[in-house]
């Protein structure tokens, strides 16, 4: 239960869930099942705050101050260089300053979703390699691998693979996080933070 409680924290946001109740049997004896016998469950809409929170949990477990062995930072796992684009250069700043980390995931999709906006018009509704492109694929995979790599992947139908240090490809992203509404995301060349 205490393993449930800590992934459900994990994906908890004021702005954007609903719950679920969960019924169990009326013979309940420990204390834990006692408490799971109203428990509330809560899971994400398919809006861009399940989206931010979906991709942070499968990066980082939403957590906001870790490094991984690799060196990518915080919740979102942004590299050093990524940073920089944003003027953010002090990482244990960037690390202990959850909002700067948020404002940064923002400003990403932003820039990313204006690099790959004739690639979104063009691709959205087609299925490469199985897999059924929308934009929120398509920003997840740029959160991944970059822009440059998603246009590669896209123009070439698929036959150019990226799979980052880790082995997560470009495929698994764009099926992983597809349906998600990121319209509310303006593509922004130079957004600010």
């Amino acid at each position: 239960m205490k393993y449930l409680s800590f992934i459900l924290i994990g994906f908890i946001t004021l702005t954007s869930f609903k719950t679920l109740s969960v019924k169990t049997d009326k013979n309940i004896t420990t204390p834990t099942a006692y408490f799971a016998k109203n428990i509330n469950i809560p899971f994400l809409l398919k809006d861009f705050v399940g989206f931010k929170e979906a991709l942070a949990f499968k990066e980082s477990q939403g957590k906001y101050r870790v490094v991984n062995k690799l060196g990518y930072l915080g919740k979102y796992q942004f590299g050093k260089e990524t940073l920089k684009r944003f003027r953010i250069y002090n990482t244990t700043y960037f690390l202990k300053t959850p909002e700067l980390q948020e404002k940064a995931f923002i400003a990403y999709c932003k820039v990313n979703k204006w690099i790959l906006r004739k690639d979104i018009k063009r691709s959205v509704g087609k299925t490469i390699n199985g897999t059924k492109i929308t934009e929120s694929g398509i920003l997840a995979a740029a959160h991944l691998s970059g822009a440059g790599n998603v246009k590669k992947y896209l123009r070439s139908n698929g036959t150019l693979k990226f799979n980052d240090a880790f082995g997560t490809s470009i495929k698994s992203y764009m099926k992983k996080f597809a349906g998600y509404d990121t319209s509310n995301v303006s593509a922004n060349k130079n957004p600010r933070i």
